[in-house]
């Protein structure tokens, strides 16, 4: 199959599950094999929207957009009703609804849902550890002093306010929590870890961890796709050098522990037997912080044709 007629089987299945989901949104499977509808109450619901904003640039077919502008009201009333968003993952929600809207067609209603859920996403700064707390309230004693390496991923919506409002402060603490991610999630042999604690009170490091990898000194596959795609991003704003070295050295660890069929398994440091989990999300989003990756190298780089060829 090209990349054609992927394509257009990916419409024809986005088309089917219009009608399917009708005003929920699909979360993952708990087993089953098939996706869960729900209402809002998860980080996911905004890849819905990006899906149908995707299907919509490629196609010009109204039924998505239609679909694509219903998702993003509902994600504004969420918005409004400030509805499970005490953690980071705003960008992953509000990046591929509002914000694609206002790419595709310069809303400006759009672009003030866009802007106010980067506001939300601010108000996750700590300005004693100097970082974008991960998950739930402000000094909980957990996770009051944690980042995890998804953060990566929700920055570029703190990037595009600065730019949209000329107000600096967005990606000024942006950088900030990029440069503590590189230090503190990034391993010496080019691993990573997924989640990584802080003192609330004076910002010392304590460890690093996990969350959905095997243990904590693993290295959970999707967790080092969010580096390899969230620090070229990262460069692609400063053009800060070592983020684009952080995102080759993640993206080469990456490649040398894929399994031939290139399917990544759920975490590197687990047995890969026939009955292990994969995550071909992992591979996927590792592939695309590798493009990325490669726009930012000269066309005669060696790392860059390593990248391409993988």
């Amino acid at each position: 199959m090209n990349w054609q007629s992927a394509i257009e089987q990916t419409l024809r299945t986005t088309t089917a599950n219009i009608d399917r989901f009708g005003d929920q949104f699909p979360l993952v499977s708990k087993g089953s094999g098939s996706y869960i509808l729900a209402d809002h109450h998860s980080w996911t619901e905004g890849f819905w929207s990006g899906i149908l904003w995707l299907s919509y640039e490629y196609s010009r077919n109204s039924t998505f957009r239609d679909a694509a502008v219903k998702s993003v009201a509902s994600l504004k009333r969420r918005l409004e009703q400030h509805l499970h968003l005490d953690h980071h993952d705003i960008g992953f929600l509000y990046s591929l609804s509002a914000n694609a809207q206002w790419m595709l067609e310069k809303d400006e209603a759009a672009k003030a849902v866009a802007l106010q859920a980067a506001d939300v996403l601010m108000r996750r700064w700590r300005p004693e550890s100097q970082l974008i707390q991960a998950w739930g309230p402000e000094g909980d004693p957990h996770n009051g002093g944690r980042i995890i390496i998804d953060c990566l991923m929700n920055l570029p919506l703190l990037y595009w306010a600065s730019e949209q409002t000329g107000n600096s402060i967005y990606a000024d603490r942006a950088r900030i929590h990029a440069e503590k991610s590189r230090r503190f999630l990034v391993r010496g042999d080019d691993s990573s870890y997924h989640t990584f604690y802080f003192d609330q009170k004076t910002g010392d490091s304590v460890r690093g961890g996990t969350h959905q990898g095997s243990r904590d000194g693993s290295t959970w596959t999707r967790g080092q796709a969010w580096g390899i795609y969230g620090f070229a991003l990262a460069y692609r704003y400063y053009r800060e050098p070592r983020f684009l070295e952080a995102a080759i050295r993640l993206a080469r660890y990456f490649l040398e522990h894929l399994p031939e069929d290139h399917v990544a398994y759920w975490d590197f440091d687990v047995p890969q037997t026939e009955g292990t989990a994969r995550d071909s999300s992992a591979s996927a989003i590792a592939a695309c912080g590798m493009l990325e990756i490669a726009e930012h190298l000269s066309p005669d780089d060696p790392q860059r044709e390593l990248l391409l060829a993988s």
